[in-house]
């Protein structure tokens, strides 16, 4: 359901919420590295989180990447809103349209209705769960583990 982009965008501002002290730069490289990605792939999506004023960005021998907001404001919903855009939320599963334009020409989809279910749940989800909770959640993972 999510682009390969969403994903990567969602588990790199996970990455810097996670890592980044006092707002400190953490570089494309390490970033890229440490979460196994493709940097200029990365890059560009960083780059759609900084002109959104989700990430800040700075270039240089001591630049990088760093949090912009408080990661307890900052939503699935956002992250996915500005890298898939809202169409993810919004069309059909079966036609190439939106749900709306699908329902004024009476089309019908065979999964409309529980589909419906499935995107307000998942709008829900998104819409509550934060960067924060993915940082909090993944440190109660790391310390079962040990």
């Amino acid at each position: 359901m999510l682009s390969s982009s969403c994903k990567y965008g969602i588990r790199a501002v996970t990455y810097i919420a996670s890592k980044s002290k006092n707002n400190g730069k953490i570089g494309i490289k390490q970033i890229s590295r440490d979460l196994n990605l493709p940097t200029p792939f990365l890059a560009k999506i960083l780059q759609q989180l900084a002109k959104q004023k989700i990430l800040s960005s700075s270039k240089g021998p001591h630049g990088g990447f760093s949090l912009l907001k408080d990661p307890k404001s900052i939503t699935l919903f956002d992250i996915v809103n500005i890298i898939d855009g809202s169409d993810t939320f919004d069309n059909c599963i079966i036609h190439n349209r939106s749900c709306k334009s699908v329902d004024e020409e009476r089309l019908s989809c065979p999964i409309h209705k529980d589909y419906v279910r499935f995107r307000t749940n998942l709008i829900k989800l998104f819409s509550k769960k934060t960067i924060y909770s993915l940082v909090r959640a993944a440190d109660e993972i790391d310390k079962i583990a040990i």
